[in-house]
């Protein structure tokens, strides 16, 4: 079995929440190649810079928390556009607000500007961020 690794995907909270009534994970706009990183049993969590997309209140909380489930990403049609999903296991958790655990995060320490570590949409992280997320939003790994 490979190794997991741990994913951060940037989405306003509202889309987050659609994503978890849905039980899938959409990246970078729907886009398939973030998705094609992800792998089965690799942790993921949803960093929301805001609340609303595009323009409403600013949030900067991790939203959801879980780990992607088996299966390859496939296509969605929304409107009249083709969107990439990946199914994912969403765990209940609490938000957690972002700016308490900077200085925890190897993603953001040292960084001054810490929302560009969020910028791409998907951002890798260590296990280690994993696990101090996860304790914050459920309690655990």
């Amino acid at each position: 079995m490979s190794e997991e690794n741990y994913w951060v995907v940037t989405a306003s909270a509202d889309h987050a929440l659609r994503g978890k009534a849905d039980g899938i994970v959409q990246a970078n706009h729907g886009k398939h190649a973030p998705l094609r990183l992800m792998k089965p049993g690799d942790g993921v969590v949803i960093y929301s810079p805001r609340s609303v997309f595009p323009d409403g209140p600013p949030l900067q909380a991790f939203t959801l928390i879980g780990r992607v489930a088996e299966g390859e990403p496939w296509q969605h049609e929304m409107g009249r556009t083709l969107m990439w999903r990946r199914k994912v296991i969403w765990q209940e958790g609490k938000i957690a607000l972002i700016r308490p655990l900077l200085g925890d995060l190897q993603v953001t320490r040292g960084l001054t500007s810490w929302g560009m570590a969020f910028r791409n949409g998907l951002t890798k992280l260590a296990r280690s961020d994993f696990a101090r997320i996860a304790r914050e939003m459920v309690g655990g790994t």
